[in-house]
């Protein structure tokens, strides 16, 4: 599987940062639209699961009822244990 230079698909790195249990999930999250990406200003709405990510952007979503908002610090290459996945992004301060 070769990724672009730069970037990953949207459901990869939901999974690679633990946002869910399992890629289809991440995949069928992200197909029904419920994810905002910001990138260099302008705001739109993932709804397909192939959409790339790069370091930088800004993900806004609703998981278990809570309001997350990140911005994309690495992409990582694996799914690894929580403290490895933790420093896939950081968290946006509300307001």
């Amino acid at each position: 599987m070769s990724e672009a230079a730069g970037s990953v698909r949207a459901d990869v790195w939901l999974w690679r940062a633990r946002f869910f249990k399992t890629r289809s999930l991440a995949a069928k999250f992200l197909d029904e639209g419920k994810v905002r990406l910001t990138r260099a200003g302008t705001e739109t709405r993932i709804d397909k699961c192939a959409r790339p990510v790069k370091v930088g952007d800004q993900l806004v979503f609703a998981v278990g009822g809570r309001l997350t908002a990140v911005t994309v610090e690495a992409l990582g290459e694996r799914r690894g244990p929580p403290a490895e996945a933790r420093t896939l992004y950081s968290a946006l301060d509300a307001g």
